[in-house]
């Protein structure tokens, strides 16, 4: 498939109606609410930045890019809801998870399941895709932050008992991920390694931006 935009159309009226109406929603803490028109899938979407999570039970698309981060996309497959979260550190140092705990696996994973279970999910029909992890920098390598990553969020998912059906992590690429909450589908597209540097400097400015106040299942395509 292209991802040639200027193929794709504009968003109907009904696709501005519904971002209107989606980007009025009030905001959890955490909870993502950049919504656009995604013109290569031609749907309205939101982007999940490092920190945040989404979860929805409609055919809107969520989207987010990693680096060394890790995205989990949950999905009840019975109830069909769905969510993702997008981490950048496996836990954080001190104590309490802190108005900017998103930003850390521990507290990323919880936000994501509660939200869930509160939408109506059961944990005992919950799947998991995982992304990311990548060591996009040769910098980064020593610091082993994907790895560490990675295994923080296949150990976490594995003592919740909740199945990994299919993941695409570690090695050296960074990827954007787009997920389809309502039907389980991920899909994943490898990212030139010239990306990178824009990926780490996104990751730095979450670090140190201020958190928002409130106001086909078991396959990963590529795209």
């Amino acid at each position: 498939m292209s991802l040639a935009a200027a193929t794709a159309p504009p968003p109907t009226g009904r696709s501005e109606e519904r971002l209107q109406r989606l980007k009025a929603l009030p905001r959890k803490p955490g909870q993502a609410g950049f919504f656009f028109y995604d013109a290569h899938f031609r749907t309205e979407a939101v982007k999940v930045l490092p920190g945040e999570y989404f979860v929805h039970d409609e055919d809107l698309l969520i989207v987010t890019t990693l680096g060394s981060c890790i995205a989990a996309c949950l999905w009840d497959r019975e109830r069909r809801i769905g969510g993702m979260n997008h981490f950048m550190l496996p836990e954080q140092n001190g104590v309490g998870a802190g108005l900017d705990g998103g930003r850390y696996g521990s507290f990323a994973m919880e936000l994501l399941i509660n939200e869930m279970l509160k939408r109506g999910a059961s944990r005992l029909s919950l799947e998991a895709k995982v992304f990311g992890g990548g060591a996009v920098l040769g910098g980064m390598t020593t610091m082993n932050v994907g790895e560490r990553n990675t295994r923080f969020v296949l150990d976490y998912l594995k003592t919740e008992r909740i199945p990994v059906i299919s993941q695409d992590v570690l090695d050296i690429y960074p990827r954007k991920v787009a997920f389809f909450p309502a039907s389980g589908r991920a899909m994943v597209k490898r990212l030139a390694a010239t990306a990178a540097p824009d990926l780490l400097a996104q990751e730095r400015a979450a670090a140190k931006a201020p958190v928002p106040a409130a106001s086909a299942a078991g396959s990963i395509d590529l795209f």
